[in-house]
């Protein structure tokens, strides 16, 4: 059975907060970032991952190295402190964001075109059936 780890991390990027959700399953990261605005509480953060987790929409995977360690509970507590430490977030969930952020361009632009061209061709039809109610002498 794979392991599957998720973290959440918060931090003050100007002007405002961000969340950025990691989620690494089978060997692959995936990436979410959430602005908060101002400074959540803890409970609001708890609340709104509980709320709305299952509505984010993570980057597509990218491939990364999961390392396993051993459980020692001192090197755990210094990993943590150095986690709060340390604002931001990796570079692979940067590379994994920048993706995202990429495909969501790309469909935007599918479907302005689409649009654009739904409009263009309403407009040549409007066109058309004036052209023909003025010759039919109307």
């Amino acid at each position: 059975m794979d392991k599957v780890v998720g973290r959440l991390t918060v931090f003050f990027e100007q002007p405002f907060w961000v969340g950025v959700f990691e989620c690494i399953s089978e060997g692959k990261l995936s990436v979410c970032k959430v602005t908060f605005g101002a400074e959540p509480k803890d409970y609001e953060v708890y609340d709104f991952v509980l709320k709305n987790y299952y509505r984010l929409r993570f980057s597509p995977a990218v491939e990364t190295d999961v390392k396993e360690t051993g459980r020692n509970p001192k090197r755990i507590q210094r990993e943590v402190r150095k986690q709060v430490q340390n604002t931001g977030i990796g570079t692979k969930s940067q590379q994994a964001l920048k993706l995202q952020q990429e495909q969501l361009k790309t469909e935007r632009k599918i479907i302005s075109r689409e649009q654009r061209e739904t409009e263009k061709q309403r407009q040549f039809e409007l066109k058309q059936q004036k052209k023909k109610e003025k010759h039919r002498g109307r």
